[in-house]
């Protein structure tokens, strides 16, 4: 009798601790993006965002990060991973899928956001929640931010003018900055981000539209020699936006606390670390850049005022089509100006 009471005392104490083990069991975050694991995305964002919720949850939320493109598809694809399950998180552009986040593209049009990753990252996040809540619906959005003013890239001839633009074969990255190349006289040239150093160095395009921070990581700056920016304290040439983005059922999944824990290193604090990130890889990119002879070039007002002129277009027909999509294109392009000017560094 003693013994069935003494098992059935144990079994008791098991049942009562069940509910907690289960708590405190770990959860797996499989985090996918589609550079290499020695970008700055990697080391400088995912990396510390991935210790951060694992720190906060105490061991209970734990990343398996995924670089490369390692659970297969194309950048392309990877929202489609996210929203599937494949991954847990992951980061995309909504630029490599035209059409399916149309409010968000506002935040494409030339001349209109800082150039600078914090300014432009904090005025995307300020117009996505405004503005941008029904692209992301069917993800939990964990930051939106920019990737920095696009640098042009070349390989043997400088460009300081719409003039030197003319007939320029150029890897553009998204559909909008495609149109801004055409209007300023250029050939935007689909490839592929991993095979753009190979399609330089062969002579199949003339450089490429990127950020500083994303050259040395995919070896650009070992291909090419010269290197134009915008003006200071003035309006990127081009914007590309990129995301974070969690699976809704994941999030949905997560006990309350470890749910808390993925709200408090989102939002404003993940775009910050992430604006923060890409302005000092942009900086050390730069510097390296200059160091080992690659020449850095700046646009001279006129020119700047010249290509903002033939990009202008640009923004008139997207409001056309975003109105044809049932979008109020003129509001959603007037409030990325606004909010754009906002955060301009002067």
């Amino acid at each position: 009798m003693k013994t069935l009471k003494a098992f059935l005392a144990v079994i008791t104490a098991v049942l009562a601790l069940a509910p907690a083990l289960a708590e405190a069991q770990t959860i797996i975050v499989k985090f996918a993006h589609f550079l290499p694991s020695n970008s700055n995305f990697h080391k400088n964002v995912a990396e510390p965002w991935c210790e951060a919720i694992e720190k906060d949850s105490g061991g209970r939320l734990k990343c398996q990060i995924y670089p490369a493109l390692q659970l297969g598809g194309t950048p392309a694809q990877l929202a489609d991973q996210i929203k599937n399950g494949v991954a847990d998180v992951g980061w995309t552009s909504p630029s490599y899928t035209t059409g399916r986040f149309p409010r968000t593209e506002a935040l494409e049009l030339p001349f209109i956001l800082p150039s600078d990753g914090l300014g432009g990252s904090r005025a995307m996040w300020e117009y996505t929640q405004k503005n941008g809540q029904e692209d992301f619906k069917d993800f939990k959005l964990l930051a939106i931010h920019s990737t920095t003013n696009v640098v042009i890239s070349t390989a043997s001839k400088p460009v300081l003018s719409l003039h030197d633009m003319k007939g320029l074969k150029l890897r553009s990255p998204s559909r909008t900055t495609s149109l801004v190349l055409s209007a300023m006289g250029g050939t935007p040239v689909n490839v592929p981000l991993a095979q753009t150093t190979e399609s330089i160095a062969k002579g199949v395009i003339d450089g490429t539209m990127a950020p500083w921070e994303i050259l040395p990581a995919t070896k650009v700056d070992e291909v090419t020699k010269y290197h134009m920016e915008g003006m200071p304290g003035q309006p990127g040439l081009a914007q590309t936006p990129a995301v974070v983005l969690m699976n809704k059922a994941k999030y949905d999944s997560l006990a309350p606390d470890l749910k808390a824990v993925i709200d408090k290193r989102s939002g404003p604090w993940l775009v910050d670390l992430i604006g923060t990130a890409f302005d000092r890889g942009n900086d050390e990119a730069r510097k390296k850049m200059s160091t080992q002879g690659n020449k850095i070039l700046m646009i001279k007002s006129d020119e700047y005022a010249a290509m903002k002129a033939a990009a202008a277009p640009i923004e008139a027909d997207w409001i056309k089509q975003a109105s044809a999509r049932g979008l109020d294109g003129a509001k959603l392009a007037g409030d990325a100006h606004a909010i754009g000017r906002k955060y301009l560094v002067r």
